[in-house]
């Protein structure tokens, strides 16, 4: 499993520990390393290692492994840790919860022999990538509820099973947000499970919020509403503000206010009889006219 630095880098392990419980000082100790090499552009595996490790006290060794004698007769990880270290140091980690446990862990077990650990050149923990993407649709994210749920099988909680069905678990989950992003109306209505999902969630949001949002009748406005003038019903004269002269003032106030009855009176009349007058187009000539009376004035 030895490369050149830039091929490491690149390269994918997905690994898993298995350990003890933990001890009343708050310590595991390893009882299983198991990791599988995998081709970044294929996603399939290309090479494995997996080892039972013997702990110091073979007291605490978990129930969970019937084989007692296999762990008694397994190497200590001092023995195995150069192994351990090739594998990881240099590529990219992969793993379900591996940041808050098997990372730790294995940190912790190589500071007992004194030697310093393996370095990642970036982790992938699948745990915070299927709760900010794939949600809790499966019920929740344990590595055995996914793996019922795709049908993949059951956990067997031995580090190199575990790895290989956490990447098979990814494998799913990449290929449902695919189909979900390239049909998505389609996929939203086959999946309508009542499960929840990041996406699904998300795109409800606003209409949920729509849904709910308080009549303008219920909304205390910040400023008052201006009443709507409507609008003059058919054949009803227009109100004039005046004539105005070519700056715009107005011309002959006094004698339109006080003939304005009259005036309201006979514009019905002079309305219909009038033909429509056409709009006077304002060109360049005019404009500079315009411009040479207000100088003057």
């Amino acid at each position: 499993m030895n490369g050149s630095g830039n091929r490491r880098m690149s390269e994918i392990v997905f690994f898993d520990v298995e350990t003890t419980a933990p001890s009343p000082a708050g310590r595991w100790c390893l009882l299983e390393f198991g990791a599988i090499l995998v081709c970044p552009r294929k996603l399939v595996e290309v090479a494995s290692y997996g080892t039972l490790i013997r702990p110091g006290d073979l007291s605490a060794v978990s129930r969970r492994f019937t084989d007692v004698e296999a762990i008694a007769s397994a190497p200590t990880f001092r023995e195995v840790a150069d192994k351990i270290f090739d594998i990881l140091d240099g590529r990219v980690w992969a793993g379900h919860n591996i940041q808050r446990f098997d990372c730790p862990r294995l940190r912790e077990a190589f500071a007992d022999i004194g030697r310093p650990a393996p370095e990642p050149a970036g982790v992938i923990d699948s745990l915070n990538v299927l709760a900010a993407e794939f949600g809790r649709r499966a019920g929740d994210l344990k590595m055995a509820t996914l793996a019922t749920y795709f049908g993949i099988g059951k956990q067997k909680h031995r580090s190199l099973d575990d790895a290989r069905m956490n990447l098979e678990v990814l494998k799913h989950c990449a290929t449902v947000l695919l189909l979900e992003s390239s049909l998505p109306h389609a996929m939203q209505l086959a999946g309508r499970d009542g499960a929840v999902t990041r996406r699904s969630s998300t795109a409800s949001a606003p209409a949920a919020a729509h849904r709910h949002r308080p009549a303008m009748s219920q909304t205390k406005l910040p400023f008052t509403p201006v009443k709507a003038v409507p609008a003059p019903a058919a054949g009803t004269p227009r109100k004039s503000g005046g004539k105005r002269d070519s700056l715009g003032k107005p011309v002959g106030r006094a004698n339109a206010t006080s003939n304005k009855p009259a005036a309201e009176a006979a514009a019905p009349a002079a309305l219909s009889a009038r033909p429509p007058r056409r709009p006077t187009a304002v060109t360049p000539f005019h404009m500079i006219l315009r411009h040479s009376r207000a100088i003057l004035r």
